[in-house]
């Protein structure tokens, strides 16, 4: 979320002025708008401004279950669907594949407004769909029925919501559409498409997030090297290059924003009690390739609470034991072992495994 640096020296003013001059103004309606506000009693935490949350936008079919009306779409169009939603909007939804995930999210939200009453640094989610407005009703009916606070709602209408993703400053993506989702890593937002598992065990005190390192947390470099040099010479390379930090990925920036929230919670002495866990679940050998992995977080001064090196075994049994809230892998082989086993799982569609995947 930093901005461009202005420049010295010139007379013409940098193209960096016109941004800050918007931000100035979002700035300024913020101001207004919180002027207004303010003078209204309400019990309820008020969203954060955008600036200082972190965003999670989530589409309808990623919160709820939708599987049955998203087949009368498909098999009787869209007049259809929005009647049938409109018919049956006081039947509340089932929770899809990113409830309790976001359940988990608010009970951190909820942990932070008790130690930092007027700190805006915390979770907001955004129901970010391409739904009709006709939908709402329902979708608003089942949210207040769980007890969820989704204030800021972003109903597109058949329109791609990807632009908006952009202007809500979202940190992360999770939808059901996986065309979506690749539109959105496309546009530099991290993203995953959630799939569903038949588990509904989930701690109710603690968000477990769950991330495989190549091409989800790190840039897809040393993937490249093992799918088309093979093994030995991804051994080979990853220990000569073991002082040299591997490039980002597409969800380092997540894996951050839980690491700053971390710290919140360390700050109050509350390490032991902390509602966030983290874990790097990878395929890579420790001894072989994991130095590289751990100096590589250690450079970019983040914490991972669990590291488990798997040495290519099987994800599914460990995820079993984490049981977390979400596991986010680029590999689809990993995604439906973990969903077989009960985890619910979200694909990452980001390097060179996408382009293997296709072609097999």
């Amino acid at each position: 979320r930093a901005r461009a640096m202005s420049g010295s020296g010139s007379e013409e003013p940098e193209p960096s002025q016109a941004a800050e001059d918007r931000q100035q103004e979002a700035e300024q309606d913020w101001a207004a708008a919180k002027a207004f506000y303010d003078n209204v009693v309400t019990q309820r935490a008020r969203p954060p401004k955008p600036q200082n949350a972190i965003t999670v936008a989530v589409s309808s079919r990623a919160l709820f279950d939708l599987v049955e009306e998203q087949k009368i779409y498909e098999e009787h169009g869209l007049e259809k669907y929005v009647e049938y939603q409109q018919n049956n909007e006081n039947v509340i939804l089932k929770p899809g594949p990113a409830f309790y995930f976001v359940k988990a999210l608010e009970h951190v939200n909820a942990r932070l407004l008790e130690l930092y009453p007027g700190d805006e640094e915390r979770f907001d989610i955004v129901l970010m769909t391409n739904n009709h407005a006709q939908v709402g009703v329902r979708l608003i009916n089942s949210i207040n029925h769980y007890g969820l606070t989704i204030e800021r709602f972003c109903m597109t209408g058949g329109e791609s919501p990807i632009g908006y993703l952009t202007a809500y400053l979202t940190n992360l993506y999770l939808s059901a559409d996986s065309d979506k989702v690749q539109e959105a890593i496309e546009a530099g937002i991290a993203s995953a498409t959630m799939f569903t598992a038949n588990k509904d065990v989930y701690s109710d005190t603690q968000l477990r997030v769950a991330f495989d390192g190549d091409a989800v947390i790190f840039s897809d470099e040393s993937e490249q090297i093992f799918k088309e040099q093979g093994l030995d010479r991804f051994f080979e390379h990853e220990q000569l290059n073991e002082n040299k930090p591997l490039a980002q990925g597409p969800l380092k920036g997540f894996l951050e924003d839980l690491g700053k929230l971390q710290k919140k919670f360390y700050a109050r002495n509350e390490r032991l009690n902390c509602p966030i866990r983290t874990y790097l679940v990878t395929a890579r050998s420790a001894a072989s390739s994991g130095a590289r992995v751990l100096k590589t977080l250690r450079s970019w001064g983040l914490e991972i609470d669990e590291a488990l090196f798997l040495a290519g075994a099987p994800k599914g049994p460990v995820l079993v034991k984490i049981r977390p809230h979400i596991f986010f892998d680029d590999q689809m082989y990993h995604i439906e072992g973990a969903q077989k086993l009960g985890t619910t799982a979200a694909h990452v569609p980001y390097g060179i495994a996408q382009k293997y995947s296709k072609s097999t």
